[in-house]
């Protein structure tokens, strides 16, 4: 780590330990201005000023909390996925199946974008990977811990697919869920993308699970 780094690393959390001071009602209501504003308009397009004036804050409350666009962005933003991580932990207590475990991850993502698609519209309109991936609210621990325990449980038990890294079966998962979101925001979709959850489902894990030693690739074959 820089020393570079180890500065934004320290601002960060000073700004982390500021925002636990904020009430949650204030706090409450600058996430859903920050949700409204920068999902119907790119970042560049926004101004602290409006964030202030939709939340009823000063925007002297904004900059002592957050300190920057940037910050307050993904600090919302970790908080609703934070709300999704949660969601996720809640649905899979007693479930002891494994396929039915990961089947009800699947369904748990879409209905929260479903419900919340201002959070997809905003990853999409506003967020800067580049940069995102740079902060601690992308790591997202508790929601991506929730995944890769999943996806271990899975490996440990000899189910899904062990001929490539756990990362690559999380990327398969990510990938098929985000563009399914993504299109169902961008056309526009009226039907629930949780009414076809079981079949989208089923074509997923064909692609992840453990293949059977007759379908499964040999080594060094041509």
């Amino acid at each position: 780590m820089t020393v570079l780094d180890m500065n934004t690393a320290t601002r960060h959390a000073l700004k982390a330990r500021d925002q636990a001071h904020l009430d949650p009602e204030t706090r409450a209501r600058v996430e859903q201005a920050v949700l409204d504003v920068f999902a119907d308009r790119e970042f560049h397009r926004v101004g602290l000023i409006e964030i202030a004036r939709a939340a009823n804050v000063s925007l002297q409350t904004i900059y002592k909390y957050y300190g920057s666009k940037e910050a307050l962005l993904f600090s919302s933003l970790d908080s609703w996925l934070g709300k999704l991580s949660h969601r996720m932990i809640d649905h899979l207590q007693g479930i002891e199946d494994y396929k039915e475990k990961l089947r009800k991850v699947f369904w748990v993502v879409l209905d929260f974008f479903e419900k919340n698609p201002k959070v997809a519209q905003l990853i999409m309109s506003s967020v800067y990977i580049n940069t995102w991936r740079k902060t601690e609210a992308y790591q997202n621990r508790p929601l991506f811990g929730a995944f890769m325990g999943v996806l271990g449980e899975g490996r440990a038990r000899g189910v899904l697919n062990d001929q490539v890294d756990e990362k690559i079966l999380l990327d398969y998962i990510l990938g098929v869920l985000g563009r399914l979101v993504q299109m169902y925001i961008h056309r526009g979709q009226k039907k629930p993308l949780t009414a076809q959850a079981n079949v989208l489902f089923e074509m997923l894990w064909r692609a992840i699970s453990k293949p059977s030693e007759s379908s499964a690739p040999r080594t060094g074959s041509r």
